[in-house]
C-alpha cells in the first residue's frame, strides 16, 4: 500500500519522491509542508509534527518512533505563544530509533544519529552523533 499512501499524502499537498515508503503508523500533521525526497524510508509510529516545513532528502532512514517537531511555544512569553521553524534533514542520514529533532535543526548529508538522542543543534554532514543533547563523537568513514 506504499504507493497509495504516496498517492494520498501527494492529494494533501506532501511532496513525495519516487519510491519512499511511509508506514502505515505514521503521523503526519500537515502534509502540505512535509517534503520526502527519493527513496527516503520512514519508520513505524514516527511523528512528523509539520506546523512547520520538515524536509527530508534523498536515502533517508527515519527510523521507527523518532519524532520531528518543527513547532513549539514561546516559554518566555506568558502567553505561550507558537512558532514554527523548518526542520532539514540531508540526504543519505540515518535517524535510528526514538530520535528527537526539535525547531530548526539541520542535519547534514550522511550523519548518523544514535537511538534515542535529542538533537537540539545543527549536526554537520559525514558524522556520527548520539547523546541527549546529540554530539559530535566521530567522523563517519566510508565503507
Amino acid at each position: 500500500m506504499y504507493g497509495w499512501r504516496r498517492l494520498l499524502l501527494r492529494l494533501f499537498g506532501a511532496q513525495i519522491g519516487k519510491r519512499v515508503l511511509i508506514r502505515p503508523s505514521v503521523k503526519i500533521t500537515y502534509p502540505w509542508k512535509v517534503k520526502i525526497d527519493d527513496y527516503s524510508w520512514i519508520g513505524d509510529d514516527v511523528v512528523l509534527y509539520s506546523l512547520g516545513k520538515i524536509e527530508i532528502g534523498k536515502h533517508v532512514v527515519v527510523s521507527q518512533r523518532s519524532y520531528l517537531c518543527a513547532a513549539s511555544h514561546d516559554y518566555t512569553k506568558t502567553t505561550f505563544d507558537i512558532f514554527d521553524q523548518k526542520i532539514v534533514i540531508g540526504d543519505q542520514v540515518w535517524l535510528a530509533t526514538d530520535v528527537f529533532v526539535a525547531p530548526g535543526v539541520k542535519i547534514g548529508d550522511g550523519t548518523v544519529v544514535g537511538a534515542r538522542s535529542s538533537v537540539f543543534n545543527d549536526l554537520p554532514s559525514g558524522t556520527i552523533c548520539y547523546g541527549t543533547p546529540a554530539k559530535l563523537v566521530k567522523k563517519r568513514t566510508s565503507i
